[in-house]
């Protein structure tokens, strides 16, 4: 589907109320009705009604200005009908129950196929791939089109008939007394579930259904700059509706394995460097791989612990935009534990030099001591 704001031909800023006033004039102008003569005017209509159905929902159009998602999902069985709410919509602006439509014909039913169901799937993918995009394979058992009747329901040689209950209307009329006047009612026909047909010699394969049950893989584009939870949809990869019934969307939740240097902050990344006391206070420039290579860090002398450089440009691509976060490199001085005789001598004339007071060489005293606070320590409960 193209976007959905230029569907509605609307810009990104406007207002729910200039989203309403278009999708009321295209509507009036791309409904069937009023084109009977467009063999596409019924797929404009409906694309319309899908577009205002994300953007009329805030929740919805959040979730779609940030990362092209935005409808709910159904878990259950991908046989279960999920429905479209076209007919809800042009209710809420052209009124329902019946009766004559905006353009002064009959309107339109509710018979038809059903739409499919939405599906859930998990795909796992490794950090960089989260950071600079990448394709994964994602496979979900779902309902496909019965290859059989070629999703009619009917058994091959034959074809769905007209209901005789509702005259393939799809719906039956009640019309009852009340102190107001007559009140007509409508409901889906039972006899034909609302679709308008019914199937008379149904197909052996799917048993009237009109598809069946099979594995399908799918190919996902991940663009890049994906975070660990990021949900993608994948229109019309859903189940497919019964007897020919428009499919479903399948929603892809990734899943970012994590790095071994890096942690994510936004679009900023995170990396602890451990460098040398000696480092730290005569200076360095020590060689730093990043997601886009090697380059040179130059730690300039007197560096304290905790202090961070950030190179500009080297994190996460935006989502959806220009540009990158930053990574940034904080340091960790480590002081040596492992010191050898000649070390620590060297350490002591530096010391001495600077007039800071450090153990004497002789270490008997503080082994006692140590000792002494480890025995205390293991015996308290």
């Amino acid at each position: 589907m193209a976007d959905l704001y230029e569907i509605l031909e609307v810009s990104r800023d406007a207002s729910a109320d200039d989203i309403k006033r278009s999708y009321r004039r295209l509507a009036r102008e791309c409904h069937p009705d009023a084109n009977p003569d467009d063999a596409g005017a019924e797929a404009r209509f409906k694309e319309l009604a899908a577009a205002y159905e994300v953007l009329s929902d805030p929740e919805k159009r959040g979730r779609y200005d940030q990362f092209g998602s935005a409808d709910g999902f159904d878990l259950g069985d991908p046989f279960g009908s999920g429905a479209s709410g076209l007919g809800d919509l042009f209710d809420a602006f052209f009124g329902g129950g019946g009766g004559a439509g905006p353009f002064g014909g009959a309107r339109r039913g509710p018979s038809g196929p059903q739409r499919g169901s939405d599906l859930e799937a998990v795909a796992s993918i490794a950090f960089t791939d989260a950071v600079f995009g990448t394709q994964t394979d994602v496979t979900v058992r779902t309902a496909t089109t019965c290859e059989d009747c070629s999703g009619t329901g009917a058994e091959p040689g034959t074809s769905p008939v007209t209901c005789s209950e509702c005259g393939g209307v799809g719906e039956v009329r009640m019309v009852r007394q009340s102190v107001l006047g007559q009140i007509v009612t409508a409901a889906p026909c039972r006899a034909c579930s609302g679709t308008g047909q019914r199937i008379e010699s149904p197909c052996r394969t799917c048993e009237g259904e009109g598809r069946t049950i099979g594995e399908r893989t799918y190919t996902v584009d991940v663009p890049r700059g994906v975070d660990d939870g990021s949900t993608l949809r994948l229109t019309g990869r859903g189940a497919v509706g019964p007897r020919g019934g428009p499919p479903g969307d399948l929603y892809v939740h990734l899943r970012v394995a994590p790095h071994e240097r890096f942690e994510r902050e936004g679009d900023d990344l995170v990396e602890r460097l451990p460098i040398g006391i000696a480092q730290a206070a005569l200076g360095v420039k020590l060689p730093l791989e990043t997601l886009d290579g090697w380059e040179d860090l130059v730690v300039p002398k007197g560096t304290q612990g905790g202090y961070s450089f950030r190179l500009k440009g080297r994190g996460v691509p935006h989502l959806g935009g220009r540009g990158r976060g930053d990574l940034i490199v904080v340091v960790d001085v480590e002081t040596p534990e492992d010191l050898d005789d000649d070390e620590a001598e060297l350490l002591r004339r530096f010391a001495e030099m600077r007039g800071e007071d450090v153990a004497p060489p002789d270490e008997g005293f503080f082994s006692k001591v140590k000792s002494a606070f480890q025995g205390s320590a293991g015996q308290q409960h």
